[in-house]
């Protein structure tokens, strides 16, 4: 091997690791000597992925922050989920969730005794009033998906903390590099890095950082679990790394152009951007994020019902309709039908997510040539 260090992160595309000796490949694969023995376990480019993470994140923390690599955002959610929950224990989220998690609360979870009550995290109030003696983790995501409603980070950090719960914060719709929840009290963060981390729509990966103490029981379920970043996807997501900041600059400021000039079309009838003055949680976001970037996701509700966030969605030309956000194409997602279809009418209401309800995630196009697709979309609705 050369003695020079590689500018791009070498890609360990193997499954498995040779030893020398038996002991030695019982004392890896035990834990008790350094090392690597199978990419299910660890794996270096994974590992040099969510190091990086780690890295962002835990950027003015005192203390270790380390990180865990997932296959996908999900399978982050699902292991760490697990691993602060068994039979009887309660969790308290907030109604405003992403479907896959609240899917994953109301169906998987339950069925094997775990307890999820809904609220408002904006009603400090109501989320003291849900903390049960068996409660174990309070969910919070930090720009919600998709009213995108910003949680308080550092109030919702001190409930948790007297309470004695575990804080876990889903920050895939800000990024690091929009705010760094460990620096506000919360315990983790957890990322589905195929979105902005990524950021080119091509690699599907998920990753938890936190303090070590709580990263190593969510490591030994994710093996067990199985759901391990392969080191392809590692190298993408490590090299999205690099970018993010530039990125993220450029969807924030689009981002808000966009939602300024939208939010008094006549055929709108509201927008959720927390950049915008009139957002409920602005005053908020000024004092959380980094100045100037409030996310890249506008969520848009036209007058007129489910059909007219359908017929929205069909009439624009350059932003397309597709799953996923974060990359460098906008792209839309009407909201009851797709990321939140888990939800009935009843969970919508509560989550203040109208039928209408438009995802616009804006990528890097020209924002004036954005205004113009979503104008002439809007128009004959």
């Amino acid at each position: 091997m050369p003695e020079q260090q590689p500018l791009g992160l070498p890609v360990h595309r193997t499954a498995a690791w040779s030893f020398g000796s038996a002991a030695e490949y019982r004392d890896v694969l035990g834990g008790l000597q350094p090392g690597y023995s199978y990419s299910r376990v660890d794996n270096p480019t994974a590992d040099a992925f969510a190091q990086g993470v780690a890295a962002l994140e835990g950027a003015h923390v005192d203390g270790e922050v380390v990180g865990q690599p997932f296959a996908s955002g999900m399978a982050a959610i699902s292991t760490v989920l697990m691993a602060l929950t068994r039979a009887g224990a309660h969790v308290v989220a907030p109604w405003e969730v992403y479907g896959g998690t609240y899917g994953l609360l109301t169906t998987v979870l339950e069925r094997f005794g775990v307890a999820t009550t809904f609220v408002d995290l904006a009603d400090l109030d109501a989320v003291r009033a849900a903390i049960r003696p068996e409660t174990t983790v309070l969910w919070g995501e930090t720009l919600a998906n998709p009213t995108m409603s910003v949680a308080d980070l550092p109030a919702l950090s001190a409930i948790a903390r007297d309470a004695g719960l575990t804080f876990v914060v889903d920050s895939t719709f800000a990024s690091p590099a929009v705010v760094r929840p460990l620096e506000h009290g919360v315990d983790l963060v957890v990322h589905s890095a195929t979105k902005y981390i990524g950021g080119h729509s091509d690699v599907t990966g998920g990753v938890a950082v936190g303090r070590p103490d709580v990263l190593s029981r969510v490591r030994h379920d994710r093996i067990d679990l199985g759901g391990s970043l392969a080191p392809d996807e590692a190298y993408l997501l490590h090299r999205g790394l690099a970018t993010l900041p530039l990125r993220v600059t450029r969807h924030c400021s689009s981002a808000l152009a966009v939602a300024t000039a939208l939010a008094d079309h006549p055929v709108v009838e509201r927008i959720d951007y927390p950049g915008l003055p009139g957002h409920r949680d602005h005053d908020l976001a000024v004092k959380l994020f980094d100045e100037g970037r409030f996310g890249g996701v506008v969520t848009i509700t036209p007058r007129g019902g489910r059909d007219a966030g359908l017929a929205l969605c069909d009439r624009l030309r350059l932003v397309m309709r597709a799953t996923s956000l974060g990359g460098t194409h906008s792209v839309v997602s009407h909201v009851a039908s797709t990321t939140h279809r888990q939800f009935d009418d009843a969970a919508l209401a509560a989550a203040g997510i109208g039928p209408a309800a438009v995802r616009l995630s804006v990528g890097l196009e020209d924002p004036e040539d954005l205004v113009a697709d979503l104008a002439q979309a809007l128009d004959p609705l």
